[in-house]
């Protein structure tokens, strides 16, 4: 029997497995921040990092004694070849893949400003419950059932060759780069709608009830109580979506606009190497890398504020 005031027996001076002041064993849960990518402690350090260096050495090996592996070196990997598809020569027939991804940089600017609003309007209007808004409801559903179900290269086709084809005044008469952007926002509001949905859902009903006790007009508690719940709930699965946003940019190119996938894709043409698409490659790694690390950065946050919530 435990004396009073000493821990108790297998507790080692700390919290019992399993409470909420540790995780319970087996767990995936990290107790610090050194430990998010390490096993943790220096014995952890020393062996990730072995694992890790016999994990790189065994795929160098691979590529370095596969039969064509000089051939591949040579189409994805040449040096030259990756330094004059970055700058780009037009006298030479080619574009610059390092001047061309401000483009895609800037596309994904403009279509996640509007995808915001856009995808919040729909989801508004399918939560509401109002009446007159039933036929409005009803096109919203399919809206996001039409785009969600349609591939998105179908709908830049669409757009970028089917507009034009109208010959409406001003509409008809836009950059292909503008009707790529417009596809990318029709397919991505109906992702993100239901993405603001989930989050409209996942604010607790007793958060609308004590605004509603404190005689909140109902457009009142959606802006200052359910919305900022709701967004904060959503925005590391927002954030992931606007990675996938930012590589996919690049079938904006399909259309003719010289973006980076496309200036990677006329240099290849011209001088039968692939080099420029790992140029392309890595130019969108260093766009979406800190993105996904800023992303996990927020899902770890809102793991421990929530752990820190449940605690007694």
């Amino acid at each position: 029997m435990a004396l009073s005031g000493s821990p108790p027996a297998g507790s080692a001076g700390g919290p019992p497995p399993g409470s909420a002041g540790s995780p319970p064993p087996g767990s995936f849960a990290r107790t610090g921040r050194g430990a998010r990518l390490l096993g943790g402690g220096r014995s952890g350090t020393v062996i990730s990092t072995a694992s890790t260096v016999v994990v790189l050495g065994a795929l160098v090996a691979i590529f370095l004694l596969a039969p064509g592996a000089h051939a591949v070196e040579h189409a994805f990997f040449s040096p030259e070849h990756m330094w004059q598809s970055f700058i780009g020569n037009p006298q030479q027939g080619y574009y610059s893949v390092g001047a061309a991804i401000w483009l895609n940089i800037k596309m994904f600017t403009v279509a996640e400003i509007l995808i915001l609003l856009l995808a919040l309007l729909i989801a508004l209007v399918r939560q509401s419950v109002h009446p007159a808004l039933f036929p409005i409801r009803i096109l919203a559903t399919g809206y996001v059932d039409f785009f969600r179900g349609v591939p998105l290269i179908l709908v830049i086709f669409a757009i970028g060759l089917g507009v034009p084809a109208l010959s409406l005044p001003v509409v008809s008469n836009q950059s292909n780069a503008v009707y790529g952007v417009t596809a990318l926002v029709l397919s991505y509001s109906a992702y993100v709608s239901e993405v603001y949905r989930a989050g409209l859902n996942s604010v607790h009903q007793s958060q609308v009830a004590a605004a509603r006790s404190l005689g909140l007009p109902q457009r009142q508690a959606l802006r200052y109580v359910i919305l900022p719940q709701a967004v904060r709930n959503i925005v590391p699965p927002l954030l992931n979506d606007f990675i996938s946003l930012q590589k996919d940019t690049a079938l904006v190119g399909i259309l003719g606009t010289i973006e980076a996938n496309k200036a990677a894709e006329i240099y290849s043409e011209q001088v039968f190497n692939f080099s420029s698409f790992t140029v392309a490659a890595i130019l969108f790694l260093i766009l979406t890398i800190p993105l996904a690390r800023f992303t996990d950065r927020l899902i770890e946050r809102d793991r421990r504020r929530r752990l820190a919530g449940a605690a007694p």
